[in-house]
């Protein structure tokens, strides 16, 4: 874990995006105060536990903390817990010790109750917390040793814990601040899911749905490197070539998913510099695998078969990403390549297997798609359709806001109309079985979970119930790696990418992280004037 993605981001990663290239000026002393305006594709849809997605997260991992952090190398250091955890002989326990004098935003203390208060309201199966069973898995129950140590209470060794505590969606919230606010309520977490109160070097003051959050520097923050930056404002931009003038007219200081076309042309402009980071988020068409014809193995073979993943990289991404050849990306523990390459691009074999599965006289299907949440996702969509039509797959586009797209996308199965839909998954623990208990295990079918296209293999599920105690890592490997082959045969996806990060970025901003898990984060940047 502390190495995995040390391999994978150590050249793209950048720990500080605004340092100048080594020819350049010598960078200026660190500077206060100034609002950092960071323009995105999509609005965040709550602030809390009941978070799901990175937009979501980001903005949290400024407010509340977790007990330990993932690096951008890939190191597991701790955060409001003051060392590595305790494990038992047996793996059955976990004890964790906190750092003493925190307080929350409202002036509370940070201690072992507030920790307990907040993995018993993720554990109680009542309040549906959507990472329940993903994040905590063998979890049953917290106990308060003393003020400042809680133990965690496994059914069975969990290997891969420590990496999930990591998890934003783990951060520790006011307990006070979350009653005050009147509780939290599924699926979105409200009232307290608008308004957040945690640990963090900047405090929740403002969001307007649809257009921006807006944060201010916490003067009392407990940790050793204290905010520079006034206000951190994410605003909602969808429109790629809005987001991009936007940019470089100065009203955002930083765009995420820059359209590759425009990255040569801005490169140009001395007011701004391109960052590309590598990710762990992989892009995939899901099919509905309960629904007619997506039933059928080889009808999912044949759309595999159909679309040219390196075309689409090349054409529509510029080269900004990474044709998949496993149902997660390279620099997680447990990767495997599947197939070198990915699925080969065969229109011959795409016809043969519809003709064999019964629909030799072709396909009528609709694909929703997001636009803005991911690089080109519409742009994407749209080369998909293209190459379907070359083996008579007719596939209608659809997309919607992307709150309405999460919701549209997580009905349970016998109420959904869905039968194809584009989405990603960052592994953003860095072990596997995040990336691959969360979308595969059939126990996880939405709307409880994240498998929202209803694959069920019960080998896949046996083999990722195993490797969750395996504590050996080459066996742990091994296991995954049969778990992926199966599901790379299956097929319950159309398996596209793993994204890059391509960032823009006024020259004025300095220390600012890119992270692998897709997070912008603001925590030491700063604007030189």
């Amino acid at each position: 874990m502390r190495t995995v993605l040390l391999a994978l981001v150590a050249v793209a990663v950048a720990l500080a995006a605004g340092l100048p290239a080594a020819s350049g000026p010598a960078t200026p002393a660190p500077q206060p105060g100034g609002t950092l305006v960071i323009g995105r594709g999509v609005d965040s849809v709550t602030l809390s536990p009941y978070a799901s997605a990175s937009p979501d997260a980001e903005v949290i991992a400024h407010v509340a903390e977790t007990l330990y952090r993932l690096t951008p190398e890939g190191r597991i250091e701790p955060l409001l817990a003051d060392r590595l955890p305790e494990v038992s002989s047996d793996g059955r326990s976990m004890t964790i010790r906190l750092r003493r004098g925190i307080r929350f935003h409202d002036g509370t203390p940070l201690d072992a109750a507030a920790v307990k208060w907040n993995f018993d309201f993720i554990l109680n199966p009542d309040n549906r917390a959507p990472f329940r069973a993903i994040l905590l898995g063998q979890v049953t129950s917290v106990d308060v040793v003393d003020a400042y140590t809680v133990r965690l209470n496994l059914s069975r060794p969990f290997v891969p814990l420590l990496a999930h505590l990591t998890h934003d969606f783990l951060a520790i919230h006011s307990p006070t601040a979350v009653q005050r606010a009147g509780g939290m309520r599924p699926p979105t977490g409200e009232p307290y899911g608008r308004a957040p109160v945690g640990t963090g070097p900047f405090r929740f003051r403002e969001w307007v749905r649809g257009d921006r959050i807006v944060l201010e520097r916490n003067p009392d923050y407990w940790g050793p490197r204290k905010p520079l930056l006034d206000q951190v404002v994410w605003r909602a931009i969808p429109d790629d070539g809005a987001r991009v003038l936007a940019l470089e007219g100065g009203q955002v200081h930083v765009a995420v998913r820059i359209p590759p076309r425009e990255t040569t042309r801005l490169a140009l402009n001395r007011a701004l510099r391109i960052d590309r980071t590598s990710s762990v988020r992989t892009i995939y068409i899901a099919f509905n695998n309960q629904k007619p014809p997506f039933t059928d193995a080889r009808v999912r073979q044949a759309f595999n078969y159909a679309v040219n993943k390196r075309a689409i990289v090349q054409t529509v991404l510029g080269g900004a990403a990474r044709v998949s050849d496993a149902p997660i990306s390279p620099g997680i523990v447990g990767y495997s390549p599947i197939q070198p390459g990915g699925w080969p691009y065969d229109v011959e074999r795409a016809k043969q297997l519809l003709a064999e599965a019964g629909h030799g006289s072709g396909l009528n299907v609709t694909l929703l798609h997001p636009t803005g949440r991911y690089v080109q996702d519409a742009a994407v969509a749209a080369a998909v359709q293209a190459q379907l039509r070359a083996v008579g797959i007719h596939a209608r586009l659809q997309t919607m806001e992307w709150a309405a797209y999460l919701a549209f996308t997580n009905q349970p199965v016998d109420r959904t109309p869905v039968e194809m839909f584009m989405l990603g998954w960052g592994t953003v623990t860095g072990d596997a079985d995040y990336g691959l208990f969360s979308l595969f295990h059939s126990s996880q079918w939405a709307p409880a979970g994240f498998n929202r296209f209803f694959y069920r293999n019960p080998q896949v599920d046996q083999l990722l119930e195993e490797a969750r105690s395996i504590p050996d890592p080459a066996r742990r490997a091994a296991t995954y790696k049969q778990a992926m082959e199966l599901i790379w045969r299956d097929a319950p996806w159309l398996f596209l990418h793993s994204e890059s990060q391509v960032t823009g970025l006024r020259r004025e901003v300095q220390g600012l992280v890119v992270h692998p898990t897709e997070r912008i984060l603001a925590h030491t940047a700063w604007l030189a004037r």
